[in-house]
């Protein structure tokens, strides 16, 4: 039974759910500067909520290769004012804040942030994970190696799947000791991945189903899709929609993706063949 708590309410992750991605960033690889306004991204969130997104991922540091890094207070003042405008408009969200720093995650949890998304899985803040732990709330932990300024030089492994299986087997183990409950995986497709690490990656994320967590895909519109076909990441859904199929098959129960609607239908459409 995958299942995992959110604000009390316990969410059955054997059936497949979706994750809505709104970035805060100016310079995001698909969205970056497109949600300027409160009316905006209400607007945007009220959308993927009705198109049926279960989680809602709010990011304000831009983690696409060679990013800038900000400070801080620059991603505390982006994300804290939107939070705060979200939950009051929709009381009931369930909101997942991407981040890899342990003060804005403590701060957005406070504020009623539900879960937290890492994409560093505490390697870049070590007070991550004993903040999990206090405050007891869903962790998504992703793999990368590196900083989202290197990781494209950081694409070296003895052996990749087995590799990330004890890359999260230590991070389990450590996260367990400290009493945290509600874990989840993410294999961090385009992160420190070079384009065919990324697909046999794909092909082998059943393998990652032996550790006993729900995995969360990452997808949607990525530079593994659009460089091999050749086109713009504005044309890449179709391919999105393809690689998500695939993910679902390989054991995925949590889709995070830009394009809500066309996520949800793949998982009905898959439910129904089954």
């Amino acid at each position: 039974m995958k299942s995992i708590n959110c604000k009390g309410t316990l969410i059955d992750l054997n059936s497949p759910k979706v994750m809505g991605i709104l970035n805060l960033t100016p310079d995001s690889f698909y969205d970056g500067g497109k949600y300027k306004s409160d009316k905006e991204i209400l607007f945007q969130i009220e959308k993927m909520l009705k198109d049926g997104a279960t989680f809602i991922d709010i990011g304000a540091y831009s983690s696409r290769p060679g990013a800038k890094n900000i400070s801080e207070e620059t991603e505390l003042s982006r994300i804290i004012p939107v939070l705060k405008i979200v939950i009051d408009n929709f009381p009931e969200i369930l909101i997942s804040i991407d981040t890899f720093r342990s003060k804005v995650a403590k701060q957005c949890i406070a504020i009623g942030a539900s879960m937290i998304n890492d994409i560093s899985a505490g390697s870049m803040d070590t007070n991550m994970f004993t903040t999990i732990a206090e405050m007891q709330v869903p962790y998504i932990m992703m793999h990368m190696q590196g900083t989202p300024q290197n990781m494209r030089q950081k694409v070296v492994y003895h052996d990749l799947i087995q590799d990330i299986i004890y890359y999260f087997s230590k991070k389990i183990n450590q996260l367990r000791n400290l009493g945290v409950n509600d874990l989840i995986l993410d294999v961090g497709f385009g992160f420190s991945k070079t384009l065919d690490q990324n697909y046999e990656l794909l092909h082998n994320l059943n393998l990652f189903t032996n550790l006993n967590l729900p995995i969360l895909s990452g997808l949607s519109r990525k530079s593994m899709l659009y460089n091999y076909l050749n086109i713009t990441n504005k044309e890449a859904l179709n391919a999105t929609t393809v690689v998500n199929t695939v993910a679902l098959q390989q054991g995925s129960n949590i889709l995070r993706v830009h394009d809500v609607k066309e996520a949800v239908e793949t998982i009905k459409i898959l439910k129904k063949v089954k």
